[in-house]
C-alpha cells in the first residue's frame, strides 16, 4: 500500500495544489526520507508552473483562485521542511 494519500506522490500533490487534502505533521510521519522528498519535488514542480502560467490582471477570481493554490502550496512545502528538520534534530 502507498504512503501516499491519493496512491502516488504526483496524485497527493495535485490534491494538495487543488485544495481536497492537507500536509500534517501526522501524514508526513507515515514517509520515508526518500519519500518525503518525492513529494517536495512534485509540490515544487507544480508551484513553479502555477507562478509561470500568464495571468489576466483584470480577472479577480482567477487571480483570488491562483493564489489560493500556491498559498496551499507554500503551506505544504513549509510543514515538509518543518518535518525535515525535526527528523534531523532528532536523529
Amino acid at each position: 500500500m502507498s504512503p501516499y494519500m491519493g496512491g502516488s506522490a504526483p496524485a497527493m500533490a495535485d490534491q494538495v495544489a487543488a485544495g481536497y487534502t492537507l500536509i500534517s505533521a501526522v501524514q508526513l510521519k507515515r514517509l520515508t526520507d526518500p519519500e518525503m522528498d518525492q513529494l517536495q519535488f512534485e509540490l515544487e514542480k507544480i508551484l513553479r508552473d502555477i507562478r509561470g502560467e500568464p495571468m489576466d490582471l483584470e480577472d479577480i477570481a482567477a487571480i483570488q483562485f491562483r493564489n489560493r493554490k500556491i498559498a496551499r502550496i507554500s503551506g505544504a512545502l513549509q510543514q515538509i521542511q518543518a518535518t525535515k528538520a525535526k527528523r534531523r534534530r532528532g536523529a
